[in-house]
């Protein structure tokens, strides 16, 4: 089991239908307390085939669903790149605990 994961532009590929198991399967894999950083493009809860990438956009409301079903809890998030308005940070930057058990 590992303290930490780190996915960094990776969870957005994965489908919608496929990502419950897949936060579950990482939920998994951290010990107890163990802290999950994601960073992924966000959007309006849309996936599909954009050239030869699958997508799976969320917006915060949506994400923050799909991670306390999967069992986290979440520490903190952000938008990037830091400094500019909202419209023009395009990633959605968050941490998140698995809760103790």
């Amino acid at each position: 089991h590992f303290d930490g994961v780190f996915a960094n532009a990776s969870l957005f590929h994965v489908p919608q239908q496929e990502l419950p198991r897949v936060l579950r399967q990482l939920h998994a894999t951290l010990k107890r307390r163990g802290v999950l950083f994601c960073s992924n493009p966000r959007g309006d809860n849309e996936e599909g085939w954009h050239g030869q990438r699958y997508a799976s956009y969320h917006d915060l409301a949506a994400w923050r669903c799909r991670m306390a079903d999967a069992g986290y809890l979440e520490l903190e998030h952000y938008f990037r790149p830091a400094g500019l308005p909202c419209a023009q940070q395009p990633w959605l930057a968050s941490v998140w605990r698995k809760a103790a058990q």
